[in-house]
């Protein structure tokens, strides 16, 4: 799919803060820098299956604020799924998808990606794309289980729009 933006400080404080930040250039301890990223990259790989997602040889690298992610899944949706979910973390602000889908899995349009502007709804949202605010459920659920709730929905934060009938 190729690599998507996100705004780094507006996701889930997944990684931030849960590892130390590495240490100022004159002091630098390699294998502490290390760690730190093996920690973050851990943990970023544990919010992708604690959300089910199913990824066939799941590797993913961290290069700073750069995510890149590997492996299989099944379906379209889930490969947007997984790209969003680690790019709504706040200190990602890149994800580059080199995510692969089954070869039986059917043919589907691509989601439109939209970034959650302050004093947005998912109705304003769905008015906005569909043409009809009542059709928020759409965005609700193409958007679980990351969103658990169609009122927390948070600028900066980056949701799946999909195509409709």
């Amino acid at each position: 799919m190729g690599i998507f933006s996100f705004l780094k400080n507006a996701g889930a404080s997944t990684i931030k803060g849960k590892a130390a930040e590495p240490a100022a250039p004159a002091t630098r301890d390699l294998a502490a820098e290390i760690a730190n990223r093996t920690k973050k990259i851990n943990l970023l790989r544990e919010l992708v299956e604690s959300f089910g997602f199913k990824v066939k040889d799941l590797m993913i690298d961290l290069d700073g604020e750069a995510v890149t992610v590997h492996g299989e899944v099944e379906t379209y949706e889930q490969r947007e799924k997984v790209v969003l979910v680690l790019g709504n973390v706040d200190g990602v602000a890149s994800v580059d998808d080199r995510l692969t889908v089954a070869p039986s899995a059917p043919a589907a349009p691509p989601a439109v990606f939209y970034e959650v502007q302050k004093g947005d709804s998912l109705s304003k949202i769905a008015k906005a794309h569909y043409g009809d605010a009542m059709k928020y459920p759409v965005i609700f659920e193409a958007n679980k289980p990351m969103l658990k709730d169609p009122d927390s929905i948070y600028p900066g934060q980056v949701l799946r729009i999909p195509a409709i009938d």
